[in-house]
């Protein structure tokens, strides 16, 4: 970690939507810890131009960035993003780099955890049955399903997959687990298995629920075979990324009738283009990346990041810090959840 710098000033470089406040908070922050910045507003419209420019990052570019000049002109010492996804950065350049790299993992897991029930609910209840009825004002009966009891399969426990576990808790389902890192078993979940043992837990659940990050090893991990280990009728929750996803097969198992439903945030292409065959499934709910919406997130992730600035300009290893970039999330001893 760096120590406090002398005589240089800082570029601190933001590209989510803050507000002249947050701009102050942030200013606050690294003057009382006595350091030279200046901070940059650059939002989606400016970072392109500004990034290659900071010494610190903050934000989540959803337009291309030279993240390669970047690296290149060696000005850039640590990004902090401001999601908990962390495939909008981590480039073969800067995994490559000795950048130091933040996520936001568990920051918005309250909201992450509200729109995966949201999804759930909607699915076990049969809500895209009765939505449709509603329109042709038909008062019909029909089957629903249940949460309480059922088995539920976790793909992912850092920050957003524990809070889920801790809120499904009183639904008293049985909830299986896989993670990189499976020694820290939660309360409430009664297996954590290793990642690469997913297919153990496939037959045994009813409703599957992605909550991992996107790297190498999970693009696609939910393909065609993986799909048909789950038993039929099981419902699939996607808040991770999507092309953990193999779309193409979800759809094909969602018209077989083997799969009963799925609820997605996230889709492969986003958006989702108006011929994906996913629009027309029945038995599908689709929300346009949402789940991490609240009505104080730039105020979350203010606050998260003059957490961190503290910890990065005192020398202290941030929270969230990503030891190993190729994994795209933080390990247990460096996850804010833990604190």
């Amino acid at each position: 970690m760096p120590s406090l710098p002398n005589s240089t000033t800082e570029r601190i470089v933001l590209c989510f939507p803050a507000e002249s406040w947050h701009l102050r908070q942030i200013e606050a922050t690294v003057q009382e810890l006595g350091v030279a910045a200046e901070v940059i507003n650059a939002g989606q419209e400016r970072i392109a131009e500004e990034l290659p420019t900071a010494t610190i990052y903050c934000g989540h570019a959803k337009v291309p960035v030279p993240w390669a000049e970047t690296v290149a002109g060696g000005r850039l010492k640590w990004i902090q993003s401001t999601a908990a996804g962390m495939d909008h950065c981590l480039v073969p350049e800067v995994i490559a780099s000795d950048i130091t790299v933040s996520s936001a993992s568990g920051v918005l897991a309250n909201q992450v955890a509200d729109h995966t029930f949201a999804l759930l609910f909607g699915l076990v209840r049969s809500l895209p049955v009765f939505f449709r009825a509603q329109q042709k004002k038909e008062f019909i009966r029909r089957p629903t399903r249940d949460l309480h009891g059922s088995r539920i399969g976790i793909v992912g426990l850092g920050g957003n997959g524990r809070r889920l576990v801790e809120v499904l808790r009183p639904f008293h389902c049985r909830i299986l687990a896989t993670d990189w890192f499976p020694e820290d078993k939660p309360e409430g979940v009664e297996a954590l298995l290793p990642a690469d043992q997913l297919d153990e837990i496939l037959p045994e659940i009813d409703v599957l629920i992605l909550a991992a990050p996107l790297n190498a090893m999970t693009r696609h991990l939910i393909d065609a075979r993986r799909l048909a280990l789950l038993p039929k009728g099981a419902l699939l929750v996607n808040m991770a990324r999507g092309p953990i996803v193999d779309e193409a097969a979800m759809v094909d198992a969602l018209e077989s009738g083997h799969l009963g439903g799925v609820g997605v945030d996230v889709t492969e292409v986003e958006p989702l283009p108006v011929e994906s065959r996913l629009w027309g499934q029945p038995n599908a709910i689709i929300t346009p990346h949402v789940g991490g919406q609240v009505a104080t997130r730039v105020e979350d992730v203010t606050d998260f990041f003059c957490q961190n600035l503290i910890r990065y300009f005192r020398g202290e290893t941030v929270l969230n810090l990503l030891a190993d970039k190729r994994l795209g999330f933080p390990r247990p001893e460096h996850a804010a959840w833990r604190r």
